[in-house]
């Protein structure tokens, strides 16, 4: 059986959310993690002095995290047992068998096959490796607290005018909503990277005023490079920009419009009734009208649901409960996977690093 890796910056996010007084199921959906091992880091966190009670305003220090990281380093779970070998050995028969009968019902048909398996191990295994009683999750429809949740989405909205090459020139546009007051961002962009989606957030955040807590994005890959209802991975660059502006990402499920009702439409409404019919020569012409859309028409047209401006109800309740700007330009790292080669050497960003032989053959992380 292969297991996921849990990296550093995951391992930090969960500690800095608990931290934070997120639930622990809450966390474990969010990072990706099961709920056991969200307890077993921080059960570890508090035996080094680390909790939600002795942490100070400003958050714990890294020396803190350090310890914690290298302890939990030091505490490798047990591997699987027998049981789980034969679990794995007829995969496929439980797996074809749970089409039409309850697990119970499975386990004593392998009993007559002369397979003795101990029915917890069984329940555990059809869980984690074949998603047996997995519920669809309710979705909240009522509106967060002020200032607490914004959601993105992102498509095609538009197009440029003809260049002298008699071309033209299609472009994206990095959409925010805050869910409570309805006001909008638009950011065009020609293509849908990471470090597109980090310049649409920091510019979002100069332009709101201030930080949401929780950041909702639609499975995009830039940002979700895989979509799970329950332990959705996050892409590393995006996730430790979350970490260093403080907020929390908690994407849409895959194909469940309900989860981010805020934005579900708002493309085809940036296209509509925002871009269409435009005169448009560049991309700053875009972003110009991209923020004169949201500030003086969508912004001071009556919302539907709220019954208000969307710019006046944002700009009187919701502001002043967002966390504070950032004052300086986010630098955006550049992460990768390079392999070490037989003459010990990994190249990162065109540049040669040399390590020991031991790490000869292998794929490694590099930021």
């Amino acid at each position: 059986m292969a297991y996921r890796e849990v990296t550093m910056i995951e391992v930090k996010e969960v500690l800095r959310l608990w931290l934070g007084g997120v639930a622990k199921d809450r966390i474990a959906r969010t990072v990706g993690v099961d709920r056991k091992t969200v307890r077993r880091y921080t059960e570890v966190a508090a035996e080094h002095g680390l909790t939600p009670e002795r942490v100070g305003p400003n958050g714990p220090m890294d020396e803190e995290f350090e310890a914690v990281l290298v302890a939990l380093k030091t505490k490798a779970g047990r591997p699987r047992g027998e049981v789980w070998a034969r679990c794995v050995k007829h995969r496929a028969y439980i797996k074809d068998k749970l089409k039409g009968a309850k697990l119970s019902k499975v386990r004593r048909l392998l009993l007559r096959r002369g397979v003795k398996i101990p029915y917890a191990t069984l329940h555990r295994f059809a869980v984690q490796e074949l998603g047996y009683g997995r519920r669809r999750t309710t979705i909240p429809v009522d509106d967060c607290e002020l200032g607490q949740e914004v959601q993105l989405d992102t498509g095609w909205v538009g197009w440029l005018e003809t260049d002298l090459f008699g071309k033209r020139r299609r472009f994206r546009a990095w959409i925010f909503t805050a869910v409570r007051s309805r006001h909008r961002f638009v950011w065009p962009v020609f293509k849908e990277t990471v470090e597109t989606a980090i310049e649409a957030c920091e510019e979002a955040w100069q332009y709101f005023g201030g930080v949401f807590r929780v950041l909702i994005p639609d499975n995009t890959k830039v940002i979700v490079e895989q979509g799970d209802p329950l332990g959705a991975q996050l892409n590393q660059t995006f996730l430790e920009y979350a970490q260093a502006r403080g907020f929390q990402i908690d994407p849409a499920r895959v194909r469940s419009p309900r989860d981010k009702a805020r934005v579900e439409r708002t493309v085809q409404v940036a296209v509509d009734d925002c871009f269409a019919g435009e005169v448009l020569q560049s991309l700053e012409d875009a972003r110009h009208r991209g923020r004169r859309w949201a500030l003086d028409e969508y912004g001071m047209r009556r919302h539907s649901t709220t019954r208000r401006l969307p710019l006046e109800h944002f700009e009187g309740e919701e502001k002043p409960h967002l966390l504070p700007p950032p004052t300086e330009r986010y630098d955006i790292p550049l992460w990768s996977t390079p392999k070490v080669g037989r003459d010990q050497h990994a190249q990162v960003d065109c540049a040669l690093y040399s390590l020991p032989q031991a790490f000869v053959g292998r794929r490694l992380r590099a930021r």
